[in-house]
C-alpha cells in the first residue's frame, strides 16, 4: 500500500496493486495469478488469484476499510484517519475502481 512518503519519494517505477495499493515488486512474489497460474502484472497475490478477485463483491469503501490497519502497521508514523484520507483519495485512480 502507498506509505506516508511524499509522491516525489516514490520511485517512479514502483508498481502498485491496482486494488488496495500494495506496492508489488519486481519478484513477482506477492503478483496475484490468472487461472493458468501465470502471474498478473497489475493486482496482488491478496485481491486477484486464479484469474478472479478474491473479493469480487467488495465495494471501494469495503476494500478501504480493509486496508487501513494494514497501512497503519506497516507504517508506525501514520493515523488511522490519515491511511483512510490518502486511500479515499488514491483509490479511485486505481484501475478496478475508476470509473
Amino acid at each position: 500500500m502507498v506509505t506516508n512518503m511524499e509522491q516525489s519519494e516514490i520511485p517512479e517505477n514502483m508498481i502498485f496493486c491496482q486494488c488496495c495499493a500494495m506496492p508489488l515488486d519486481e519478484s513477482g512474489e506477492f503478483n496475484g495469478t490468472e487461472a493458468d497460474g501465470s502471474k498478473n502484472e497489475e493486482y496482488c497475490v491478496y485481491c486477484y488469484k486464479d484469474g478472479a478477485f478474491t473479493a469480487p463483491d467488495a465495494t471501494m469503501e469495503e476494500m478501504i476499510e480493509f486496508c487501513v490497519p494494514h497501512m497503519v502497521s506497516a507504517n508506525e508514523n501514520i493515523t488511522e484517519d490519515a491511511a483512510r484520507e490518502m486511500m479515499q483519495k488514491y483509490f479511485p485512480e486505481l484501475k478496478r475502481w475508476k470509473k
